[in-house]
């Protein structure tokens, strides 16, 4: 087993690596910008090295300076958590040539599931369900394939993820500029501005399939996770076990899962993405060379510790369990908790944190790398923690979810845990009748206030309309913060709150 591991990432996915460490008695190595300097994640590590200035180009993304960091700390293996250089092919083969252990799958896997057209005719050969589409090198060739799929298709960019270079295409008038935007997007996203074209799939739910393996050719699955709860196609929400699957095809999903990962000789963990249509047919939609931000409901049901069987794979050990010992119990929601405006269509909301109180209790885990007096950047993602419950059934985990969003405090910056209140409370939400577009068909109650009509293009009803908007955003996060009747409110809010009336 290792002495010592890097962690080559920040915030929470950082600290909640160098916990796992800790429980291994592994030392830890943290890496840090100029900005990251007083981060949570620096002062938890046993080590720490700054790595460059604040842009993640000019620190987190530079392999030169990550591996100059392992070498000058004589860290024997990196973890690169999810995003900057996770799924990035060459940082790993780079860390196989100097001697270092990547703890993630095979440089070659993460290659050959990094382009997207590339994955769908490799899992086609394997006997993966993909969605019917195309590889189009020109906007003509993208019409007749469409012309031939039926509209809607969807274009998508080839080299990446997250929604960025993502275009629903309704019509051939629409192709053209979809078509323009897309590629410019993914340009500007991934250096790369191929584009491909699929059938869209009407109103689906994204669900995931949690895969590990090992360096013997073992692989199991860990079960399912629905994702559908999105923002520009960005998941918020997620919930297991999915609430409309059933048992047969959660164990179809899983072997289709398990055996795309064998054909590419995967080890470590990984996550299939599928899209699931309302007669439950599922297609292969992309494969997450590296752990995921939801992995800690899939840790919840099945009692495991995913980051730690990272790293017993990647010391050279084999899977401490199979696929029959592999039981799931009771039902996990997360709730991602980000620095954003929820009535400003999610834009981050960056700035300084001044109070935070996070909640605890029965079934109840944080994963955060914020603190009082903290700075969410605008220099990265927006995400302050990842909120996750268990209960006993998914109604008694919508329950212990409602009860910790209340108990949870930020001020001094805007975030979206209203917006987190309003969707446990949604009826759509709690009889698990949702997908991907649940958000902006429901955008009215989720975010607490009707956007304009069209006919409001007076410039007085609009700055009232905007007036009214701005006051409601004020008194609820008044409201949330103060947790409204006085006599609730712990002592040190009270006190904080009687200082800011003097």
């Amino acid at each position: 087993m290792f002495n010592k591991v890097l962690v080559a990432n920040r915030g929470e996915i950082a600290c909640r690596v160098i916990r796992t460490l800790r429980d291994m008695g592994i030392r830890s190595v943290a890496v840090y910008s100029d900005v990251d300097r007083a981060a949570l994640h620096v002062r938890m590590a046993d080590e720490a090295v700054s790595v460059g200035e604040a842009p993640a180009s000019s620190s987190y993304l530079r392999v030169d300076r990550i591996l100059e960091a392992v070498q000058k700390t004589r860290a024997q293996a990196v973890h690169p958590g999810y995003g900057f250089l996770s799924e990035n092919a060459a940082f790993a083969q780079a860390c196989e040539d100097n001697g270092i252990v990547f703890i993630g799958p095979p440089a070659s896997a993460i290659a050959a599931m990094g382009s997207k057209t590339a994955a769908r005719e490799l899992m086609e050969k394997a006997g993966v369900p993909v969605v019917p589409g195309a590889r189009c090198a020109t906007v003509q060739e993208a019409t007749e394939h469409a012309q031939q799929l039926g509209y809607p298709v969807m274009l998508k960019a080839a080299a990446g993820g997250g929604g960025k270079g993502m275009r629903l295409v309704a019509s051939e008038d629409e192709m053209a500029n979809a078509w323009e935007r897309a590629k410019s997007e993914s340009k500007k996203a991934f250096g790369d501005d191929t584009v491909y074209l699929e059938k869209a799939i009407v109103k689906p739910r994204h669900v995931e399939i949690q895969v590990l393996g090992d360096r013997f050719g073992n692989v199991v699955h860990l079960f399912e996770r629905d994702c559908s709860i999105q923002r520009r196609h960005q998941k918020v929400v997620e919930e297991t076990p999915c609430p409309v699957l059933t048992q047969d095809i959660v164990e179809k999903m899983g072997k289709v899962a398990v055996q795309g990962a064998k054909a590419v000789n995967y080890f470590s963990a990984g996550t299939f993405e599928f899209l699931l249509s309302a007669d439950q047919s599922f297609y292969f939609l992309e494969m997450n060379t590296r752990l995921q931000v939801e992995h800690p409901i899939t840790e919840w049901v099945t009692g495991t510790d995913l980051v730690r069987e990272m790293i017993r794979v990647a010391a050279g050990e084999p899977l401490s369990w199979n696929q029959e010992q592999i039981q799931r119990h009771g039902a996990s929601i997360e709730c991602r908790v980000y620095a954003e405006d929820p009535a400003n269509d999610f834009l981050p909301s960056p700035g300084t944190i001044e109070q935070l109180r996070a909640p605890a209790g029965p079934g109840v885990r944080d994963d955060s790398g914020a603190y009082p007096g903290c700075t969410i950047s605008s220099d990265y993602d927006p995400l302050i923690s990842k909120l996750a419950v268990w209960a006993p059934t998914r109604e008694q985990a919508i329950a212990r979810m409602r009860r910790a969003l209340h108990e949870y405090v930020i001020t001094g910056i805007r975030t979206n845990l209203a917006f987190h209140e309003r969707l446990m409370n949604h009826p759509g939400f709690i009889q698990g009748v949702y997908d991907t577009g649940f958000i902006d068909a429901h955008r009215d109650q989720l975010m607490g206030f009707d956007v304009p009509h069209e006919e409001m293009t007076e410039p007085l009803a609009v700055a009232v309309a905007m007036a009214a908007v701005g006051l409601e955003r004020k008194m609820a996060a008044t409201a949330h913060a103060d947790c409204l009747d006085a006599s609730r409110l712990s002592a040190w809010v009270a006190t904080h709150r009687a200082r800011r009336s003097t």
